[in-house]
């Protein structure tokens, strides 16, 4: 349990984006509230640094539709609470006769990490190998796969801009000042901006609040980015503002693209992506000219049209002009653990030779998977058929399919044709009311917990969270229930755990060696490494941590993998004593630690490519290039509008906050239109309106702002949730965007969803 200073703080992190930053709260034990919340200023990363949004997660602790038994559902639709020992009994033996009459390729296994918690998903690796499970997804395949895709193909690893040091910041389809993405992200936006010898470039088709302190806002057409993009670099081509020596040394494929920017109408791509020429111009030159740059891309982009072909695009902005591996450019970061790899199931085989690269498929689809993952959009495509090898079983942990992925509807009807579908969350969310069973799994704050979004350079840091209170009755950590479904399979017993849980109580360098010669006799031990771990090594931790022991795991290869990085910051030398120490410190260490040093030189090797070259040339993409030439779609006039759903804005959350006492001011995630919509609707706002698309249909709320575009609407993140109040009561707050969303609106290549281009209509009430 998390140890209080004198005055009654205790050490954790926030759990609302990626950033997890550091913060110091006081608590109430007996109602298990957090009660004051400040920035912790001995953080390694945020150094003190709060946002708004953190006040408030104490929503997420004490909601009201919290689990705190095994749920089953009945034959009528109704759920019974049920017994650990019989839900992990009748669990495993569904899965087990699925898997043994249609392979472990019938199971999908969907989610594994929340905001802030992703060492359960550490955990269900192992249940996923017990049950032969080949398929699975995530939150990263509806966002993220498309940027990874190219970043694999051009660089093969991932960089981060320097925003603390760069000339020029470009942010493209994002909004920083609400959805983060770099350490202490407002104070450096400030910093940008009164600076008069730095720039800030935003690429939006919204005026964001970051787009509102920009030096230049490319304020283009909704779903257009990848014209504006297109143009940026076609200029830089065809004006020679390249770095010409810079890349003859380090990229390959430069001719090949430069002959297509060449042909690139400038002036006519200007005119389909809505911004002025001579802006765009500007913004090309000063990219050329600064010292340094430093681009991200978001949502925005990944989740629009042309999604895979816009993160090349934006790349190549910042490549033909050199900025990388420098201060203040995009860097090639280290990473506690690859996200890439773990959704891949080799979180715990880095040690292991890499396999051979070889594409896969899914089954029914055929989609492209990328970083071991399905696309989200092909789910239900997988299941509603009678295809001989479509998914029959799904489990699910800490995801939420049916509100986050597109066609709610659909979604639900999928999980309803499943032989079997089994949760792993907090609360009774809306995927769980569609599933067989439904396990109740300890709060972010009830076990130790952390994230591996570490992508700071020169210095990154990792936080593990201490528990701040003790598990609601009736739940269990992720460790514990994976643990027991393995168990139950017939994977691991005591007889695996018996010789080193003897080593566990000789000390810490004893068991290193214990675990690294029983892991070469039992095949077990490397096979399902975070279970043992944590039924081995787990008790000798201190209280309430036992599931943070798979990080030993991952601390050891860790230093073995990165052994320079790990040195500078302190964890150098024998690698099974650098291991330990690391593990050590991250234990002890409530406000974090830094766990890796690198230099801007480290870039060039991290870049796996022949003689560490950069590749410019995607010849997959150029068919998709091309047809740029042919202008945007026309709309279709039934639905005149272009819907962005999923907004980040300050009064919104991830859908792990339920509780609708978060929202603290004005309706519930309203429409933004703009003032001419407005006129032409004769609508005021707080007016509702009826908001249409193929797919379904919502009242919604009108807010009007000059923010926005004429035909251009937007609906927030993490609204349309149902919550049960402690009454009994069902309160239903906004619009659950999804409910509107289609699933075959995806990105070619990734299958990533066009959440931020929706044809949508709007019509008064009468």
């Amino acid at each position: 349990m998390n140890t209080p200073d004198s005055d009654g703080w205790h050490k954790t992190a926030c759990i609302i984006c990626a950033l997890n930053c550091g913060l110091e709260v006081q608590t109430n034990t007996t109602d298990r509230r957090i009660t004051k919340i400040r920035g912790d200023k001995a953080h390694p990363i945020s150094q003190g640094y709060v946002c708004e949004k953190s006040q408030r997660m104490d929503y997420y602790q004490n909601g009201a539709d919290r689990l705190s038994s095994p749920m089953r559902r009945r034959p009528d639709g109704s759920y019974e609470a049920i017994d650990w020992d019989t839900a992990i009994r009748e669990i495993a033996e569904k899965f087990k006769a699925i898997r043994d009459t249609h392979g472990g390729e019938s199971i999908l296994y969907f989610g594994g990490a929340n905001q802030g918690s992703h060492l359960g998903g550490t955990y269900g690796d192992s249940t996923q190998k017990a049950l032969g499970v080949q398929y699975r997804s995530n939150a990263l395949a509806q966002e993220k796969t498309g940027e990874f895709w190219v970043a694999g193909k051009m660089l093969t690893t991932g960089a981060h801009g320097d925003f603390e040091h760069c000339e020029v910041a470009v942010f493209v389809g994002k909004n920083p000042w609400h959805s983060h993405g770099f350490a202490r992200t407002r104070v450096i936006l400030r910093d940008i901006q009164k600076d008069p010898n730095r720039s800030l470039i935003v690429i939006d088709p919204r005026r964001s609040e970051t787009a509102e302190m920009a030096d230049i806002h490319l304020q283009v057409k909704p779903g257009t980015d990848a014209w504006c993009l297109a143009a940026l670099a076609a200029i830089l081509v065809q004006e020679d503002l390249v770095a010409h020596p810079w890349l003859a040394e380090h990229t390959t494929g430069f001719a090949e693209i430069s002959a297509v920017l060449r042909s690139i109408p400038v002036a006519r791509y200007a005119e389909f992506c809505g911004v002025d020429e001579a802006l765009l111009r500007q913004a090309a030159r000063r990219i050329a000219q600064a010292r340094s740059v430093s681009m991200m891309e978001d949502l925005g982009l990944q989740m629009n049209v042309h999604s895979t072909l816009g993160s090349y695009l934006q790349r190549l902005a910042w490549l033909l002009t050199g900025h990388y591996g420098r201060p203040g450019t995009n860097n090639a970061f280290v990473p506690f653990l690859s996200l890439a790899k773990a959704s891949k199931g080799e979180g715990f085989a880095a040690s292991q030779r890499p396999a051979q690269r070889v594409e896969r498929r899914s089954p029914v689809v055929g989609a492209k998977i990328i970083i071991g993952l399905i696309p989200c959009n092909v789910i239900p495509e997988e299941i509603l058929t009678d295809h001989p090898q479509r998914y029959r079983a799904m489990l699910i942990e800490c995801g939420n399919p049916v509100h986050s992925l597109a066609d709610s509807q659909r979604m639900r009807a999928a999980l309803r044709a499943l032989e079997l579908s089994v949760v792993i969350d907090v609360a009774m969310t809306e995927t769980a009311r569609e599933a067989d069973y439904v396990l109740p799994a300890c709060s972010q704050f009830e076990k130790p917990d952390a994230t591996f979004f570490n992508l700071e350079f020169p210095r990154n840091g990792f936080h593990l969270r201490q528990p701040l209170f003790e598990p609601r009755p009736g739940t269990l950590p992720e460790a514990e229930i994976h643990a027991r479904l393995v168990e139950a399979l017939g994977e691991l017993s005591e007889h695996d755990y018996a010789p080193l849980r003897r080593a566990a109580k000789l000390g810490r360098l004893a068991y290193s060696l214990a675990f690294a010669w029983h892991s070469k006799r039992n095949r077990k031990i490397a096979r399902y490494a975070a279970i043992v771990l944590y039924r081995t090594l787990g008790p000798s931790l201190p209280p309430g941590m036992a599931p943070a022991a798979s990080l030993w795991g991952i601390a050891q290869i860790y230093v073995r993998s990165q052994p320079t990085a790990a040195a500078r910051a302190g964890f150098g030398g024998n690698a099974v004593r650098a291991g330990n120490r690391l593990f050590d410190a991250i234990l002890n260490s409530p406000s974090g630690l830094i766990f890796a040093v690198s230099d801007h030189a480290d870039s060039w090797p991290a870049v796996r490519l022949p003689d560490h070259r950069i590749n410019l040339w995607l010849p997959e993409l150029l068919p998709e290039l091309q047809k740029l030439a042919l202008g945007p779609q026309p709309r279709d006039p039934a639905f005149p509008f272009v819907l962005s759903a999923g907004e980040r804005r300050g009064e919104t959350s991830n859908t792990a906050i339920r509780d609708p006492g978060w929202h603290r001011k004005g309706a519930f995630g309203p429409l933004r239109i703009s003032p001419q919509d407005a006129a032409a609707l004769g609508c005021a706002d707080g007016d509702t309106l009826r908001l249409s698309t193929a797919r379904g249909s919502a009242t919604v709320v009108v807010e009007i702002t000059d923010t926005m575009q004429p035909g251009h609407v937007s609906l927030p993140n993490g609204q349309g949730l149902d919550y049960r109040r402690a009454d009994g009561t069902v309160v239903h707050s906004g619009v659950a965007p999804n409910e509107l969303t289609d699933v075959t609106r995806r990105d070619f290549l990734a299958g990533t969803p066009w959440h931020k281009h929706v044809p949508a209509q709007l019509a008064r009430i009468a």
